[in-house]
């Protein structure tokens, strides 16, 4: 419960966190490295991205998902820093755990078996990102960065977190594509979701137990 309170999947690491407060002014360079350090490190992203390309296929039904969930979380984290929305960052932070089971339950065929419908899968990756945006965009809130150079920094960070997420994606479509030549890949798979599941299920119970202890 102690090591709940301070979770945080879209967390800034300390360092960071203090580098940003230090300084002032256009910073590109560093900005874009944040942006993708933040990405590839982001275990939350990870798993997510992981379970929106695990049964595609076709290069182009990748780029389409992974556009999608880069607009949805480009969307609402450039937003929620500019207009400083105010979001209770644990309880976004569940959500996004919760959209990591959501989409092991929807590689598992869940829905079809337990509702008879197909939920609409692209709607589902829009909306998770916006959620995914928004939870970066309240750990960044807390820092305070200057106001000075403001938009042109968040849009280097956003430019950072998209090569960031092009370095993640690839490496698991690496990985993906020799793992897909394996006779027992079908059968691992199921596995695979089901821990995928478990990992969102405690990242979500990571942050609603901060959220009562905090």
């Amino acid at each position: 419960m102690l090591y709940a309170s301070t979770a945080a999947a879209h967390n800034v690491t300390e360092g960071d966190a203090g580098y940003i407060q230090e300084i002032w002014g256009v910073n590109l360079i560093p900005f874009t490295y944040l942006g993708a350090k933040h990405m590839v490190t982001g275990y939350d992203h990870i798993l997510f991205l992981l379970g929106v390309v695990f049964f595609l296929y076709r290069r182009k039904d990748v780029g389409i998902y992974v556009s999608i969930f880069a607009f949805g979380h480009s969307a609402t984290m450039l937003a929620g820093v500019w207009f400083g929305w105010s979001v209770n960052a644990y309880v976004v932070d569940a959500i996004i755990g919760l959209s990591v089971v959501y989409k092991a339950l929807d590689n598992l065929g869940a829905y079809q078996r337990w509702f008879g419908v197909q939920p609409n899968t692209k709607a589902a990756t829009l909306i998770f990102g916006l959620f995914h945006g928004t939870g970066l965009a309240t750990k960044i809130l807390d820092y305070d960065i200057a106001s000075e150079g403001l938009l042109p920094n968040l849009l280097a960070f956003n430019v950072g977190v998209e090569i960031g997420q092009v370095l993640a994606l690839s490496a698991i479509l690496i990985v993906m594509g020799y793992w897909r030549r394996s006779p027992t890949f079908l059968q691992q798979a199921y596995t695979a979701n089901v821990v995928m599941m478990m990992l969102g299920f405690i990242l979500a119970g990571y942050q609603i137990t901060g959220f009562f202890v905090a």
